[in-house]
């Protein structure tokens, strides 16, 4: 009996030795943050049929307007916000992933958008909106934005839009000035009728000699 309990006494405190070493034994770093363990996904947006799309005019960003949360499109991805953060994805419906920050594109978008929209007016023009199919949008807008398409389809359906400049570009003017190079005179046609008095004057002068060579008898 004093021998098992001696082997059961040296098994207890070995026991607590390895639970020891496991406790001060540091954990395993991983590679996720604060930042992602805290940040959760938006849910999936369930559509009834694939989504179409308009393009918000003086902009390549393309939107879905009938859905109660706003999901854009642009520069070859889907965006969207939730819960004051912002996602992205290469699909409409699924893959989101968290992106930092807001997107520049979004900056250029009017918060009336959807008034605008459903008024069919902007900026208090007629706007003749034309739904786009998702599948077109993804195919060209890389080519649609690089082409200026919508500026030449009536500037984006919305009549008499004034198109404005770029930021940093000045407006361009139709039919300059020509005006001559530093360090040169402009050049002053004369009318035809001084011409024609310079060339009477000459004819006169080269006649005065031939006249004077004459006697009389």
């Amino acid at each position: 009996m004093i021998h098992t309990a001696d082997n059961t006494t040296k098994r207890f405190l070995l026991g607590a030795l390895a639970l020891v070493l496991v406790l001060a034994s540091p954990l395993p770093t991983t590679a996720r943050t604060d930042r992602d363990i805290h940040v959760s996904l938006p849910p999936a947006i369930v559509y009834a049929e694939p989504p179409q799309l308009i393009v918000l005019p003086e902009t390549y960003v393309y939107v879905v307007p009938d859905l109660e949360m706003d999901v854009f499109f642009y520069d070859g991805w889907w965006w969207r916000p939730w819960e004051g953060r912002w996602y992205r994805s290469r699909s409409y419906d699924t893959g989101w992933s968290d992106y930092n920050g807001v997107p520049t594109f979004y900056r250029e978008i009017p918060s009336t958008w959807r008034n605008d929209y459903r008024e069919h007016r902007w900026r208090g023009h007629r706007w003749d909106i034309q739904p786009i199919p998702h599948q077109q949008v993804q195919q060209n807008w890389s080519s649609w934005e690089k082409n200026r398409h919508w500026e030449k389809q009536h500037t984006w359906g919305v009549q008499d839009l004034q198109i404005r400049p770029q930021s940093g570009q000045p407006a361009r003017q139709m039919h300059p000035q020509i005006r001559p190079q530093s360090g040169q005179p402009d050049r002053q046609m004369q009318p035809q009728n001084s011409r024609k008095n310079l060339n009477s004057q000459g004819n006169q002068q080269k006649a005065k000699p031939g006249n004077q060579g004459h006697k009389k008898n």
